[in-house]
This record gives C-alpha cells, structure tokens and sequence, in this order.
C-alpha cells in the first residue's frame, strides 16, 4: 500500500499535503472543477511564488495534476491517492469505536 519516495512514503506525503488549512482549501476548490494556477491564486493573499510552492506539495503527494493548455497551466483533483490515506486512518477505527460502544452500554444501563 505504501510506497516509498525518497526516505519519506507517498503517505507521507499526502498526510504532508493535507496538513496546510491553504492545501485542503485548494483541494476543496479542484473538487468542483479544473482550476488554473492564477484562478488558483485569486481568493488567497499571498504571493504567486508562495502558491506554486503549494502546488508543488500537491503535486508530489500526487493529490493534483497539472496539465499545460497554451500558455497557462490547468490544475486538476486526483482523488486516489487520499484513499490510500482513508484505508491507513480506518486501521485505527476499532480505537476510537471501543469506548464509544462502551459509553453507549453505560447509558443504556443507567437510563
């Protein structure tokens, strides 16, 4: 499932990725559709440098693809990687599910 680049894994990098609230922002914003970089810019108050440099974060977590239509380049969603990132938090859900259950059986004894 996990794959290595360099010394750090691809879910490294997504969890990287996502950890930026400007990031998730962006991504937020290619799930309804292709953006370009300066579309891209448009709502955030920082510098073009400061965006490509987010891009690129995306990009090597391989969450967005970028693709060169004349002289501008078109950004895109690409969703796989983040279920390798799903299945990895789910491993964890009997945790969180454990006391849950148990607060669950207390309530019902004590109501």
């Amino acid at each position: 499932m996990v794959k290595h680049v360099g010394h750090l894994s691809q879910l490294d990098d997504i969890f990287h990725a996502l950890s930026d609230p400007t990031r998730r922002d962006i991504l937020d914003r290619l799930s309804d559709k292709s953006l370009t970089v300066s579309e891209i810019k448009l709502p955030y108050q920082i510098s073009l440098v400061a965006i490509s440099k987010h891009l690129k974060v995306l990009e090597r977590a391989k969450l967005i693809r970028r693709q060169k239509l004349g002289r501008e380049y078109v950004m895109r969603l690409h969703s796989r990687p983040l279920k390798d990132a799903y299945k990895y938090i789910e491993t964890f859900k009997k945790d969180w599910e454990r006391p849950l259950d148990a607060l669950e059986k207390f309530v019902e004894r004590n109501s």
